[in-house]
């Protein structure tokens, strides 16, 4: 499709991925304009806003900053630490996704500056099939993200772009930027969450939010106290390093009673699962809702996806794996992929 003259805001964040976006996008022939979204205050803030400025200003397009930080408090750091109260395993970029960034960016960009398309720098493909819009895998396949938008809507899948999903890897990217000297070419990638900033790590920031309450440690299958703890929050369905109880083989976490405050614990054997059940499932692909069928499921972001049946419910849907797999963990994202794995159906939180 030939986007030459359409009006498109892009998620700048000042990273390479966004700015190549804005890059590609105004070489089209497109309108382009850059919104940066404000999600946290600190003291890089004047820096983060600095940058994505300098990228709007070195590709010759409007930039607009979107105060974005009571929104993304209440929805996805509200969110993040609830999660880890009730013993389940969050995805905030999943959330953030919805609620932030095809939430209010989304709005922002369409309804209130009159844009035809929102594009950010996902590694992700879109394609119309019949009418109905398909979310596929990027060319670059370390880099596909489809799992963390699983949330998408058809209507929103409709006035979305994304221009890196052809590029077949990250370097091709980074190529882009240097050859236009785009002032963050030699940027490194994120990681990790981003209101959690070193010296920080999850722990410490979960110690520091929630109230330290010490616990036990309980063998599953014997019921035995093995153990003692600070906190229930601090470990995650399948962690075996940083328990602090040994045994004559590696000791994992197998379940979480957050009311007893209580940690289970077994060996790798007792971590695996053949079935789980999710609800709060988005049917991208409608036609399959409503009947049984075959297909791949990612019960995280960096695991492999795995075959099973789907079973659709009322509640959402059923997966019944054809091996065992290690770590559901409830709160957790499911992906549904089809049988070949190049487009996603549905996705939901595991419970």
């Amino acid at each position: 499709m030939n986007y030459k003259n359409k009006k498109v805001a892009v998620a700048l964040s000042g990273g390479v991925d966004s700015a190549v976006t804005a890059l590609l996008l105004k070489n089209q022939g497109c309108e382009v304009l850059g919104i940066t979204g404000l999600m946290v205050e600190d003291r890089d803030t004047p820096a983060f806003i600095a940058g994505a400025k300098k990228v709007a200003d070195a590709i010759g397009i409007e930039h607009f900053v979107l105060d974005l930080t009571c929104d993304f408090k209440n929805e996805v750091i509200e969110y993040f630490n609830n999660s880890y109260k009730k013993a389940q395993t969050p995805n905030p970029c999943g959330v953030c996704n919805k609620k932030i960034k095809w939430g209010r960016i989304f709005d922002y960009a369409i309804n209130e500056l009159g844009c035809d398309y929102f594009a950010t720098g996902h590694y992700a493909d879109i394609n119309c099939h019949n009418g109905v819009y398909r979310l596929e895998r990027a060319a670059c396949d370390n880099k596909d993200q489809l799992y963390f938008l699983f949330d998408l809507t058809q209507e929103q899948l409709a006035k979305t772009l994304f221009p890196l999903g052809k590029y077949s890897s990250k370097d091709e990217i980074r190529q882009i930027a240097a050859k236009n000297n785009l002032p963050n070419k030699s940027n490194k990638d994120s990681q990790g969450i981003c209101f959690i900033k070193k010296p920080l790590s999850v722990k410490k920031y979960l110690l520091n939010t929630l109230k330290v309450t010490r616990g036990k440690f309980v063998n599953i299958k014997t019921g035995e106290v093995v153990g003692k703890h600070d906190g229930y929050f601090q470990y995650t369905i399948g962690q075996r390093r940083g328990i602090g109880v040994s045994d004559t083989y590696p000791l994992y976490v197998c379940d979480i009673n957050p009311e007893e405050n209580t940690v289970y614990v077994g060996y790798e054997q007792d971590t695996y699962s053949s079935e789980l059940k999710a609800n709060k499932v988005n049917w991208q692909q409608s036609e399959f809702k409503d009947k049984e069928f075959k297909a791949l499921a990612k019960i995280r972001y960096n695991t492999e996806a795995k075959p099973c049946r789907v079973l659709p419910d009322k509640e959402g849907f059923r997966v019944l794996f054809d091996e065992p797999v290690f770590a559901i963990a409830k709160g957790q994202i499911c992906v549904i992929y089809d049988e070949d794995n190049s487009f996603l159906i549905c996705g939901g939180r595991i419970v």
